[in-house]
């Protein structure tokens, strides 16, 4: 091989690396858009909110050996648009939550974020998976600005509590074990792991929400402490009238 061609091979690999790393950079502040708006909900929980549902987070890129050995799989051609089209979680990003309600309301507050297109909604919470796993994944469409103008760039949400995301862990480490053949009775007994998370869940949330209740009633009961005075043994209810005029004097 004469000079002239190695230096055109090398100029062929500089540029298909420098493809190779353009495509992941996108998806990689794909992923920075939506650690950033995960970050200002929760400070905003955290500085206005007396709860904040978010626990925590976690984001992955898939690996260019991970991506082919996928588009291997579904029979489809080894190419970058290929990639960009035939695989949907090449980024993604895990929120975990403490409540079964914190996901939806998380859900809700990114469906108003009006710079993301919600693509594909896939709720493994209402409808489990056969062998117990439950999520709600969402496909969004983030807005990424490149020096040579804006991409629409896929990102895979996975929304579960902390009981689910125990479970898929292990269920993933098991599987990973057994190289995919699981024993039967491994697989029963997951699928009881996952029924017992499911009814944890839904006793926290009903612990959470009587908690909640509490919470509520005592806020008006000292409201209404407030609005009473006592002399003597003697109690007195403030008219409002009253109390508006003291609020004033206040402002003065």
């Amino acid at each position: 091989m004469n000079s002239q061609n190695q230096i055109d091979q090398l100029e062929q690999l500089k540029h298909f690396k420098n493809k190779i790393t353009r495509f992941l950079m996108v998806y990689k502040f794909a992923l920075d858009e939506m650690e950033t708006k995960i970050e200002i909900l929760k400070e905003e929980f955290h500085l206005l909110h007396d709860y904040n549902p978010i626990e925590h987070t976690k984001s992955r890129l898939k690996s260019p050996e991970s991506m082919m050995n996928k588009l291997f799989r579904k029979g489809c051609e080894l190419s970058l648009d290929s990639m960009k089209r035939n695989i949907k979680d090449i980024a993604g990003i895990r929120i975990t939550c403490s409540f079964i309600s914190d996901i939806y309301r998380i859900s809700d507050m990114l469906r108003r974020q009006h710079d993301l297109r919600i693509i594909e909604t896939k709720d493994y919470i209402k409808h489990p998976k056969p062998n117990g796993y439950q999520s709600l994944h969402m496909l969004v469409e983030v807005p990424v600005y490149m020096s040579d103008g804006m991409e629409h760039v896929c990102v895979e949400i996975q929304i579960r509590t902390i009981a689910m995301d125990f479970w898929a862990s292990l269920e993933h480490k098991i599987f990973y074990k057994y190289n995919a053949a699981v024993p039967q009775h491994l697989l029963e007994e997951l699928k009881s792991a996952a029924d017992s998370a499911n009814a944890l869940d839904k006793q926290m949330e009903q612990l959470h929400r009587e908690i909640s209740e509490i919470k509520e009633a005592n806020a008006a009961s000292e409201s209404e402490m407030i609005k009473r005075i006592t002399i003597s043994n003697q109690q007195f209810s403030l008219p409002s009238s009253l109390l508006d005029l003291i609020v004033e004097e206040t402002k003065e």
